[in-house]
């Protein structure tokens, strides 16, 4: 019995030890005193997925789903005394929308070129 609450003890303190040590966020923005110990590194850059995203939401998305006349009415109009929130039934709507302007070739798909493979696919 001894033993078990030994190993208990250590497991705990070991678990509690990670789980602090996995914590690398230094939140030093209310001390300005601990900047000069321990100085939070911040990046102001984006990230290439991040770019990438922006890009095709500002090249390909969004002209793509103002072409659809259903969709600015019922999204796309301004209310300056209203903001308005963002659902998933929007999201949806949008994909949809998106999905019945692009036309897709079955042969260049990506998934009819991993189905090819001898190994992945049929």
């Amino acid at each position: 019995m001894k033993q078990l609450m030994k190993i208990f003890v250590i497991t705990l303190s070991l678990s509690f030890l990670c789980a602090c040590s996995s914590h690398t966020q230094n939140l030093s923005v209310k001390n300005s005193g601990m900047d000069s110990v321990s100085p939070t590194i911040k990046k102001n850059d984006d990230g290439f997925m991040q770019n990438l995203y922006d890009d095709f939401i500002k090249s390909d998305w969004e002209p793509t789903i103002s072409k659809n006349e259903e969709i600015k009415e019922k999204y796309m109009k301004k209310d300056e005394n209203h903001t308005n929130s963002f659902t998933l039934q929007e999201y949806v709507d949008k994909a949809t929308a998106y999905a019945n302007e692009k036309t897709y070739d079955e042969n260049s798909s990506n998934v009819h070129k991993l189905e090819q493979m001898p190994v992945i696919g049929k």
